[in-house]
């Protein structure tokens, strides 16, 4: 059973791993490098406990703990019971949802791991963690059996991605691929085809690549805006395009990644 203990010193060191929860940039650097991110709200803290994520403390205001009753007695680690506007002073903005966890994150699996489903999906270079989170959820979704992440990619587990695919980070198996794209020869030696959606004249229609009904597939999916890089066009075994209509050329990164997933789903 959990420990409840009230604070109500902002400076507390036991508060650190909450502290400047909006400066993207130090909790970009200093959460891997401690080894800890954050679930925010009820359904995401269970889902990264279901998971099996170590929980390292819970930060939670008065009318959460009730709420949380059941995982305060199942977790061995302190929970920290704090009024909301001590909560805002140390976190940096007005924690809504009233409920917070610091977690354990995990070693990331080497790649081959990976290989052993049927529908993978890469994402390069992709730094918007609303992006990246919304992406995830739509894998989850629609079948994708795990992400690949280029080096450059945002954190699946920094907050706002975590928030965003509503905890569907824990359930998808995901890792970094490295070194990019020349990682991609993993895939290809597993048999898997990468199929990789750009603009381009030579690529071939969404359904069409579908139609071909690949028994290992990985689609490869770049940046909003720039799209894939020129690399991994070179890298991938094919083009392929969503049709648009209306002189629409593109949809945003994470509404494509779901259109591409849905389409190319197993039976």
């Amino acid at each position: 059973m959990a420990e409840l203990i009230t604070i109500d010193d902002p400076e507390d060191p036991r508060l650190a791993d909450y502290t400047d929860l909006t400066d993207v940039e130090l909790r970009r650097r200093r959460e891997p490098a401690e080894g800890l991110f954050i679930a925010e709200g009820e359904k995401v803290i269970r889902r990264a406990k279901q998971a099996g994520y170590e929980m390292r403390s819970m930060l939670l205001s008065a009318k959460w703990v009730d709420v949380m009753r059941d995982v305060i007695d199942e977790v061995p680690a302190p929970v920290y019971a704090i009024e909301p506007a001590l909560a805002e002073r140390v976190t940096g903005y007005h924690v809504h949802r009233g409920a917070l966890a610091s977690m354990q994150r995990r070693p990331l699996p080497d790649p081959v791991e990976l290989t052993t489903g049927h529908r993978l999906a890469i994402f390069e270079d992709i730094v918007d963690h609303t992006n990246l989170g919304a992406a995830f959820r739509s894998a989850a979704a629609l079948g994708v059996d795990g992400v690949l992440l280029t080096p450059r990619c945002a954190d699946p587990l920094y907050r706002r991605a975590v928030k965003v695919s509503m905890g569907t980070v824990f359930q998808v198996p995901w890792t970094r691929i490295s070194p990019w794209p020349e990682g991609l020869e993993t895939l290809r030696a597993a048999g898997f085809t990468t199929a990789a959606l750009c603009l381009s004249e030579k690529s071939v229609p969404l359904e069409e690549l579908a139609a071909r009904r690949y028994d290992k597939l990985a689609l490869l999916i770049g940046t909003e805006g720039d799209g894939l890089t020129t690399d991994a066009l070179r890298a991938a075994d094919e083009w392929v395009r969503i049709p648009m209509a209306g002189d629409v050329d593109s949809l945003n990164v994470a509404a494509a990644a779901a259109v591409a997933f849905y389409a190319t789903r197993r039976a």
